[in-house]
């Protein structure tokens, strides 16, 4: 029981710093999208895609999953230099 609480304790705490990311990765997406975009069309509908999806999950207030859909759409930025 103890191990649970601790366990819901630090998710709770956690949840902040998720929201506090998500920000962050949207203006990293927004700059490389400003001052190196993809030169390939799909790549760049992918990224402007994701990059709203990952904005709707923020409003909704899901953090996590927000951060990994970010997180794609970074990773696809920098495949794509």
């Amino acid at each position: 029981m103890r191990r649970a609480l601790m366990f819901l304790a630090a998710t709770l705490i956690s949840l902040p710093l998720w929201a506090m990311h998500c920000p962050q990765d949207m203006a990293k997406i927004d700059a490389l999208l400003q001052s190196d975009p993809p030169t390939d069309p799909e790549v760049l509908a992918k990224v402007k895609e994701l990059r709203a999806e990952g904005e709707a999950l923020h409003k909704a207030g899901d953090h996590a999953e927000s951060v990994k859909v970010l997180s794609e759409a970074l990773d696809l930025l920098s495949a794509s230099e």
